[in-house]
């Protein structure tokens, strides 16, 4: 979520009580550390971003198909995370069309609608409550995986330059928490990602060549680096369930919309993450998308990514991006929209349109998620600091605001398996505060059960 061309977020982060723990991070960077920084930050001896809590494994990560990967590699070659036994989410009615106003700011500086309820699970360098795990610097795109008990996890990446990786806060079927612990390591600058149809997170930097990492939220298995889907500043990825093709976006003010299609599928029919080729979108005057394949995804010549294949769209500012009952969504905070790709038809169409709009209702559109039952969630990278949902008949719906703390932003917006809490995080916290981002739990009535 960091500006174009600039590895330190855009806002200073080196600010009191973080301030000495940035810059050590930033001097052990090699020369030249700017946006070609060395994606392996744990080559160049930088330390762990949180504490991992006593019996967690090394977390850092292997390249597919390596002999102790985290992944199951089959005698086709086959390369992949089998799905885990979790119960399937409850079938639920949206009721975020009958959400009220919002209120006063609580005590944990929320502006909630009636009827709802916060509390912060996790602030940078302070421990989760009842856990040894610290949390992390720059907590940033998450996502909530069902466990076989019941309860959930919520991840987290960490956007912090040279150190990264992602955290974990495990929840019982009560909501209390009962651990915490690291599941990705030694990466750089996580921004975004995606919660895979087979539970696990895809974890992506947002540096230039940057990768994605397959990562176990239950932290089990060790992670899994994915360089078939591409070198380039990631910022999220959706995998499209009836194609089994995963589309990224690239945090670029000249990124792009990119497709991998894999080789071949998992005995699931889940796409294979370790082989298959990427693909660019390019979008005609009627607004049809075509795609064409990127002759060397994985940067090694010396053309970026995005500009190999001459005439493809640029997106400015590539940020969420979510796959809904064959829709591909995602957001471009260098235009305020929010677009919406339909895949059998090929088309595109912007759902939100800020530039357009007398007084725009979000500003600064970032992370995106999509629930059950068609809303779209947005984040507000600044602007007023909101979760705002557009609704499937196109109206605008204020879900929380985070007051006091203007110069962050809302990061990381997802729900819990039954739909009634909602998870995100401030990335850089109070404005009057040393840079340390909270991540907050809000529970309420946002669904119900099916009659």
């Amino acid at each position: 979520m960091s500006d174009g061309g600039v590895l330190i977020p855009r806002r200073a982060l080196l600010r009191g009580g973080l301030a000495g723990f940035a810059a050590a991070m930033m001097t052990r960077a090699l020369p030249g550390c700017g946006d070609d920084a060395p994606t392996s930050p744990g080559d160049a001896g930088a330390p762990d971003a949180g504490t991992p809590d006593a019996g967690t494994p090394d977390v850092g990560f292997v390249d597919a198909g390596a002999p102790d990967a985290g992944a199951v590699v089959d005698d086709a070659g086959l390369s992949y995370f089998a799905p885990r036994p979790v119960p399937a989410p409850p079938p639920l009615r949206s009721l975020i069309a009958d959400i009220g106003a919002l209120g006063a700011p609580d005590a944990n500086g929320l502006r909630l609608p009636p009827g709802f309820t916060s509390r912060v699970i996790g602030r940078t360098a302070e421990r989760v409550a009842g856990t040894d795990y610290t949390w992390h610097l720059l907590p940033d795109g998450g996502a909530t995986f069902a466990t076989e008990d019941g309860g959930w996890i919520y991840a987290s990446n960490s956007e912090m330059p040279l150190v990264g990786g992602v955290g974990a806060v495990r929840f019982s079927a009560t909501g209390a928490i009962t651990r915490a612990y690291r599941i990705l390591d030694r990466t750089n600058a996580n921004c975004a990602g995606c919660k895979t149809p087979w539970h696990t997170w895809l974890s992506c930097e947002e540096v230039s060549r940057g990768r994605v990492f397959e990562c176990d939220p239950y932290g089990e298995r060790a992670a899994v680096a994915r360089p078939a889907l591409g070198s380039f500043k990631h910022e999220a990825a959706a995998v499209d369930t009836a194609n089994a093709h995963v589309y990224l976006t690239e945090d670029e003010p000249d990124g792009r919309l990119y497709r991998y299609v894999p080789a071949r599928r998992t005995p699931q029919g889940h796409p294979d993450l370790s082989e298959g080729r990427l693909e660019v979108a390019t979008v005609d005057a009627a607004n049809r998308v075509t795609w064409q394949d990127v002759p060397d995804p994985r940067w090694e010549g010396a053309m970026p990514t995005r500009l190999q294949v001459p005439g493809s769209t640029v997106f400015n500012g590539g940020e969420g991006i979510w796959y809904h009952a064959g829709v591909i969504y995602f957001s471009t905070k260098g235009t305020n929209q929010v677009w919406s790709y339909r895949v059998a038809e090929a088309t595109l169409s912007v759902i939100y349109d800020g530039p357009r709009m007398a007084m725009p209702g979000i500003r600064g559109v970032d992370n995106l998620t999509v629930t059950c039952c068609g809303d779209v969630l947005v984040a507000e990278d600044t602007g007023s600091m909101q979760v705002v949902a557009i609704m499937p008949g196109g109206g605008l719906k204020p879900l929380v605001q985070v007051a006091g703390h203007e110069n962050s932003e809302v990061t990381g917006p997802a729900f819990d398996p039954g739909g009634t809490r909602l998870y995100f995080s401030s990335q850089r916290g109070l404005s009057t505060g040393s840079g340390a981002g909270w991540t907050f739990e809000v529970t309420g009535p946002f669904h119900a059960p099916m009659a």
